[in-house]
C-alpha cells in the first residue's frame, strides 16, 4: 500500500464513490495527506468533520474580540465555555508541541476544496447539540467523572510522540481507544461517538457529486463504514435531550424543607432558629467565598460570593457564581489583548488563572461548586440543630 493509500477507505454505493481520510487532528502529516489525496482525486464534494460553529470560528479568527462577558454570565454559559476551553486545551498543546495549528487537516480540506472547486459540506452535527445530548445521558455521578476528566487534562503535562500520534489513526489502537471509552464512560459513547457517525454518515452519502472525499478522525472512520449503508433521520439526531423535571424537583425541595425547618424551630426555640440561620449562612457563604477565592476573585467579589450564597442557595433559579462573575468582570474587565491571547493562554494552568477572561469563567464556576457543596453541608447542620431541639 503506497503512503498516499494509508489511512484510507473507499466506498462504492450504486454509481458513487466515498473516500475516507482517516486523521489525527494535530497530526502535520495528516494535513500533507488531506491535501495529496484531494488534489490527486479532484472530488465534487469535500466533507470536512465541522459545524457550522467551529467552521465560523476557523474562518474568523478574532471572535473572541467580540465577546461579550456579562452576556456569557447573564445567558448562564459559563460552565460550557469553560469547559469548550478546558476541552480544546490538550489538543492546542499537543498541536504547539508539534509547532502545528490544531485541526489543521480540517483547514486544508476547506483550502483545498477551494482550490479544485469542489463543493464544501460541513458534516458534522452541531457542537452545542452533541454537548447537550451528552450531559442529559451520563447522571450526576457521570457529569463530575467527566468533568474531572477534562479539568485533569489541563493539568496534566504528559506529552505524546509524533510516532504514537500517527499510531492513533490504526485500526487497533483506535479499537483500543473506544474499548477505553465505554469502559470509562459507557454512556458517552452512544451521543459523542455512535450519533455522530450516523450524522456524519449521512451528510457524506448525501453530498452532491459522484466522487465524495471526507476528512474525518480516525475515531469515526470504523462506525461510518457500517453507517454509510443505512438511512438516518438528520432531523431525529438533531433533536435536544427533554430536560428531566427531577432536578427541578429537588432544587425546589431543598430550599422549602430549610425554610420550614427554621421557620418552625423559630416559633418553638427562637435561638435554636437563630443558630439554624447563622449555620446556614456561614456554611453557604464561606464555601462559595473560598470557591471564588480560589479563583483568585477580586476582593469584593469574593465577598459577593459570601453575601449571595445564602440567598441564592434558597432560590434555584439564580447562583452565587453569577453575581461573584459579574463584579469580577466589573472591576477585572477583560480587554482586546486578554482575548488575543485567550487560545494560548488555556494550554497552561497559569494562563488559565491569568487571562482576565478565563478567571471570571473560573470565579463562576468555583462560587457555584463552593456554594452547592455549602447548601448540603449547611443543610445538614439546620436538620441536626433542629433534630436535638425536638
Amino acid at each position: 500500500m503506497s503512503a498516499l493509500e494509508e489511512n484510507i477507505t473507499r466506498i462504492h454505493i450504486d454509481d458513487k464513490e466515498y473516500v475516507l481520510v482517516g486523521t489525527a487532528h494535530v497530526s502535520k502529516a495528516s494535513a500533507e495527506q488531506v491535501k495529496s489525496v484531494i488534489e490527486k482525486e479532484q472530488p465534487d464534494s469535500v466533507c470536512v468533520e465541522l459545524d457550522e460553529q467551529r467552521f465560523q470560528s476557523i474562518q474568523n479568527g478574532d471572535r473572541w474580540k467580540n465577546t461579550d462577558i456579562f452576556e456569557v454570565i447573564k445567558n448562564k454559559k459559563a460552565t460550557l465555555l469553560l469547559v469548550n476551553l478546558a476541552i480544546s486545551s490538550f489538543q492546542r498543546r499537543m498541536a504547539k508541541q508539534f509547532g502545528i495549528q490544531a485541526g489543521q487537516e480540517m483547514i486544508q480540506g476547506i483550502e483545498s476544496a477551494e482550490e479544485i472547486g469542489a463543493e464544501l459540506v460541513l458534516a458534522d452535527r452541531n457542537i452545542q447539540i452533541t454537548f447537550s445530548r451528552i450531559w442529559g445521558n451520563i447522571g450526576f455521578g457521570g457529569k463530575m467523572k467527566l468533568l474531572l476528566s477534562i479539568f485533569y487534562g489541563i493539568f496534566s503535562n504528559d506529552k505524546i510522540s509524533e510516532e504514537e500520534l500517527e499510531k492513533m489513526k490504526s485500526q487497533d489502537m483506535l479499537d483500543g481507544m473506544l474499548q477505553d471509552l465505554t469502559d470509562n464512560f459507557p454512556k458517552l459513547k452512544k451521543p459523542l461517538i455512535d450519533e455522530r457517525d450516523q450524522y456524519l454518515a449521512q451528510k457524506i452519502k448525501d453530498a452532491p457529486g459522484e466522487k465524495v472525499v471526507a476528512i474525518l478522525g480516525a475515531a469515526h472512520v470504523p462506525g461510518i463504514k457500517e453507517e454509510i449503508h443505512k438511512e438516518h433521520d438528520l432531523k431525529k439526531l438533531k433533536q435536544r435531550p427533554p430536560k428531566s423535571k427531577v432536578p427541578k424537583i429537588i432544587g425546589w425541595s431543598i430550599p422549602v424543607l430549610i425554610v420550614s425547618i427554621i421557620l418552625y424551630t423559630f416559633f418553638s426555640n427562637p435561638a435554636a432558629g437563630t443558630q439554624q440561620t447563622i449555620s446556614w449562612v456561614l456554611w453557604n457563604g464561606s464555601f462559595s467565598a473560598i470557591g471564588a477565592a480560589a479563583a483568585l476573585a477580586h476582593p469584593l467579589a469574593i465577598v459577593s460570593a459570601f453575601i449571595m450564597a445564602p440567598i441564592t442557595s434558597l432560590n434555584p433559579l439564580i447562583a452565587a457564581g453569577w453575581f461573584a462573575g459579574i463584579v469580577q468582570a466589573y472591576f477585572r474587565r477583560p480587554n482586546v489583548a486578554d482575548f488575543e491571547t485567550l487560545s494560548d493562554d488555556v494550554t497552561s494552568v497559569k494562563g488559565f488563572w491569568n487571562n482576565k477572561v478565563t478567571r471570571i469563567l473560573l470565579v463562576v464556576v468555583l462560587a457555584n461548586i463552593g456554594s452547592s457543596l455549602g447548601t448540603f453541608i449547611g443543610g445538614a447542620d439546620v436538620i441536626r440543630l433542629f433534630l436535638e431541639n425536638l
